[in-house]
């Protein structure tokens, strides 16, 4: 994670250089990572290019340079997280791994389950001395003791910081705003993976018709920047995935990844691929 002067920086060179948008970030200027669960592939809804979870060329070719796949949700593993990783590997990719903290059991616990299936994983498919990233994704419901426990676990297990993934509510940044000052520095030094799918953010209580990235941020009160940023994902709507992203003319975003056929959650990285290079060497487990 960038110190924020680092963050400056970084941002006002890619504004030099045309990246604009928010922090510096465009689309065609910022590192590109996808992630992905059982859910994917999700339908072909146009002419282009396609994958499995077997097979990620088209990935490569399209641009991305970093895989997230789900492990689990809460104790339901994902069946299609061995593929996904192994096929990443196989293209080069920056190798990810999230687990869904559930409501239904300690997040301490899940912590625990998570590293041991990351490991397990990694190694039954013979991915080696390959770094992956580690990423908690909560439930709305969520308090700040939650993301404290499976923060501090995953430390203790791995000695590396996960990444924190939140699909914002209200209810979700009221909670963290709350926290005492010791549960916010544990969770401020886990880099924040922003969900924001439009300028009116994730739901109408949110009361903006022009929200963007960094004002999200400000609003749980811990974090001061964002590092990655979900900007691409899809709503379910009679049984089909319509895909939904932020486009607005101060920051245009495609309706899907390059060519690709299928709707897919993208995010960009707050950076250029040095940076995302570093995070990753930072955040991502030597679970050898």
């Amino acid at each position: 994670m960038k110190t924020p002067a680092l963050f400056l920086l970084t941002a006002l060179f890619l504004t030099s250089c045309g990246g604009g948008g928010f922090g510096g970030t465009s689309v065609s200027g910022s590192p590109a990572v996808l992630n992905v669960s059982g859910w994917d592939p999700k339908e072909r809804q146009r002419g282009g290019d396609g994958y499995t979870q077997h097979d990620l060329s088209a990935l490569r070719r399209n641009g991305a340079l970093g895989l997230i796949a789900r492990s689990a949700k809460g104790p339901l593993l994902d069946d299609k997280f061995g593929d996904f990783l192994s096929s990443a590997d196989r293209q080069g990719l920056m190798l990810g791994a999230y687990h869904f903290v559930t409501m239904n059991q300690d997040p301490a616990a899940q912590a625990d389950s998570f590293v041991d299936r990351v490991r397990a994983t990694a190694r039954s498919r013979g991915i080696s001395s390959r770094k992956i990233l580690l990423v908690g994704d909560f439930d709305n419901a969520s308090s700040p003791e939650r993301l404290v426990k499976f923060i501090r676990r995953v430390e203790q297990r791995t000695g590396v910081t996960p990444v924190t993934y939140l699909e914002n509510s209200a209810r979700l940044r009221n909670s963290l705003n709350g926290a005492n000052p010791a549960q916010k520095s544990v969770i401020r030094r886990s880099p924040y993976w922003i969900a924001l799918y439009s300028p009116a953010g994730t739901e109408r209580s949110m009361g903006s018709n022009n929200l963007t990235p960094d004002e999200l941020t400000k609003q749980y009160g811990i974090w001061d920047e964002w590092a990655m940023w979900q900007y691409g994902g899809v709503v379910w709507q009679n049984g089909h995935s319509t895909p939904k992203h932020y486009n607005t003319g101060s920051w245009p975003s495609p309706r899907y990844f390059g060519n690709m056929a299928h709707p897919m959650e993208r995010n960009v990285f707050k950076g250029d691929e040095g940076d995302l290079q570093a995070f990753w060497n930072q955040h991502g487990w030597a679970w050898w």
